[in-house]
């Protein structure tokens, strides 16, 4: 089996670690924080007892003292850093001199990969593997090809991806959020302006995604739905509907006025909505039920 190294055991790194410890992979795990790599098999148990999965997978699992030391031996290192060019960068330089023959991944959700890995002896190595939180209930990893990425990179990441479980895409174009996060803060944009400008509440705008679109897009993708209504019919609403939907390209005023205030959402106990206090828990727990049971379902058929 391809051996496996993650850095970075923060809410992302334990969660791929697991995904390949369970499908017995030897992992090596890192991070600067001793405090959260030392809970990571821990978590990772937790995890699997409360999906039902199999806890000997936590065995596959081995606490690495440092980066150099997790990629020793790896074919495939995926980082799971923290949201930062520059730190991540760094990063890359260190793992590609200390892993040069090894895939060198990034679990960012936007960044640019060819950036990322610019500093490396091999960028041709060096390809994205975008996991979606959380990682070991999500099946979609996107993988992204920057220009200096090899195809033979990307092809084996896909093949390690699929015989773990996963679903991953081929991301063509190194663009800016890949695919699903510049879906997803599509329709946040729209959501976000709608109660900015007074057209409903928050409450309303989840509710209409819940049980409109929400109750679709799982078994009808955008395109599917866009051809199954006729894309004769799609063009004409988009004639219609597109001018008045919000195209500005800087966040909402409303979001940056939340954030100077402190109502950062279920953190903080209001956003966008209002979060009493055990509401966010109960928010989290049907959000878990829900992907294993999905996860369950997917695997049964």
């Amino acid at each position: 089996m391809e051996r496996i190294a993650v850095v970075g055991a923060g809410l992302m790194g334990h969660g791929i670690a697991q995904v390949f410890a369970a499908a017995g992979h030897p992992v090596a795990i890192t991070d600067e924080s001793a405090e959260a790599l030392a809970t990571v098999r821990e978590r990772v148990r937790r995890n699997l007892e409360r999906a039902g999965g199999d806890v000997s997978a936590v065995e596959l699992i081995r606490l690495a003292d440092s980066p150099e030391d997790a990629v020793a031996r790896a074919d495939l290192v995926v980082e799971a850093a923290p949201e930062n060019l520059e730190l991540k960068q760094a990063l890359f330089a260190r793992l590609g001199a200390a892993a040069p023959d090894a895939i060198l991944a990034s679990n960012t959700s936007v960044i640019s990969i060819g950036a990322i890995g610019r500093d490396t002896p091999r960028p041709e190595r060096v390809v994205g593997t975008h996991f979606w939180n959380p990682p070991h209930l999500i099946p979609l990893v996107e993988v992204t090809q920057a220009v200096q990425t090899s195809a033979e990179t990307v092809e084996r990441t896909m093949s390690v991806l699929a015989a773990a479980g996963k679903t991953p895409v081929h991301v063509k174009r190194d663009v800016p959020g890949f695919i699903g996060n510049r879906l997803q803060h599509a329709l946040w944009r729209e959501a976000i302006a709608l109660v900015e400008s007074g057209v409903c509440a928050a409450e309303d705008v989840d509710t209409v995604v819940k049980h409109t679109l929400g109750m679709k897009l799982s078994v009808l993708g955008p395109v599917e739905n866009a051809d199954l209504v006729g894309l004769d019919l799609t063009l004409a609403i988009h004639e219609y509907v597109l001018p008045h939907i919000d195209s500005r390209p800087a966040p909402s005023p409303l979001l940056r006025r939340l954030v100077e205030a402190g109502e950062l959402g279920m953190k903080s106990g209001r956003g966008l909505r209002e979060w009493p206090e055990g509401e966010a828990q109960a928010v989290h727990d049907r959000l878990f039920d829900h992907l294993v049971a999905a996860t369950r379902e997917t695997v049964a058929s």
